[in-house]
């Protein structure tokens, strides 16, 4: 059985996907099994896929006979997975050198928690890397291993799959899989964290999160795709609902939906200019039926933002947004 399963979904990268595979194979610990899984991708990928593999018997090819999506992908690639621990990685992204054997020492030191969360950084065209704003988490005291109600600003991170290696026998026991459609992560990520009863940080930039050019990023492709978002939330509260021994959280939860819904409606780029009254519709209706009685709206113009959007009040958030760009450009002057 090997230490780690690399999980990486792969679609339409023929320009990056070489780079990716070697960021895995480059690893100084070597006890890893990659697990490459080609959707349907229509250009060169699986071609690729297949050299690597009679280049080294640690890769696994499985190629889909049809186009299944981001999660779905992972799934397939899940299913497969015989290590100790599994980790995902999109196919456009790389891994540092020396994480995983990193990840193995935090792991050993805290006896085989759960989950394990690291950081990562944004990578750009030009040459640039920006490490996360969560840098500033990770550097937080705290114990070494723990459980949310000891550190609940890991759900202040943005909630992603693929900055934490998970136990694979809890994943097991937890039932986690991913849904169809965007935002798969977050039916993944909220559950993960919210049943684990040993997490552990590594302070360390593990993956490079390369920002593409205009139309590399589904996610900041306009779409009504975007609409997905409240769908995934239901499954998310699907969860508690079955958990009454996270009911604490439902609140936490709640909240930090508000941010991601504002998120996606604010980002340029995703939800159609014609579909944004609809998102606020949508957004209103949503929030009524799972907003839990505890839940209190932050204070600022944050909240003021995501109280607007909860009640679906288009017009009124549209000029709390403008009067906010004016104030800026008056300070700026």
């Amino acid at each position: 059985m090997p230490r780690f399963s690399v999980i990486v979904p792969v679609y339409k990268v023929q320009d990056y996907l070489a780079e990716c595979l070697d960021s895995v194979l480059g690893q100084s610990c070597a006890d890893f099994e990659l697990i490459a899984v080609d959707d349907r991708s229509p250009d060169g990928c699986g071609a690729i896929l297949d050299r690597a593999a009679l280049g080294d018997e640690r890769v696994r090819v499985v190629h889909l006979p049809q186009n299944v999506g981001l999660g779905r992908a992972r799934n397939a690639g899940l299913e497969r997975a015989t290590g100790e621990y599994v980790l995902f990685l999109d196919s456009d992204d790389t891994l540092t050198p020396g994480l995983l054997q990193a990840v193995h020492d935090r792991l050993r030191e805290g006896g085989d928690p759960d989950v394990l969360v690291h950081d990562y950084a944004r990578t750009y065209p030009d040459g640039r890397e920006v490490r996360a704003d969560s840098a500033a988490v990770f550097g937080r005291s705290g114990p070494a291993v723990f459980d949310l109600d000891q550190r609940p600003d890991l759900l202040e991170l943005l909630q992603v799959v693929w900055n934490k290696a998970y136990r694979r026998d809890f994943v097991t026991e937890q039932g986690l899989t991913f849904p169809a459609g965007y935002y798969e992560d977050t039916p993944w990520t909220y559950p993960a964290l919210l049943s684990a009863a040993r997490i552990t940080l590594l302070d360390r930039v593990g993956v490079h999160y390369r920002q593409r050019e205009e139309g590399g990023n589904i996610l900041a492709t306009p779409s009504r795709k975007h609409f997905d978002v409240f769908g995934q939330y239901d499954l998310v509260f699907a969860f508690l609902d079955r958990r009454p021994d996270l009911e604490r959280w439902r609140p936490v939860v709640y909240g930090r939906m508000l941010h991601h819904l504002n998120t996606v409606v604010t980002r340029p780029g995703r939800i159609p200019p014609g579909d944004r009254r609809e998102y606020f519709r949508r957004a209103a209706e949503h929030c009524a039926r799972l907003r839990p009685a505890g839940y209190r709206p932050p204070a600022g113009a944050a909240g003021v933002r995501t109280e607007l959007l909860s009640q679906g009040r288009y017009t009124s958030y549209q000029a709390v947004r403008a009067l906010a760009r004016t104030r800026r450009l008056v300070v700026r002057g």
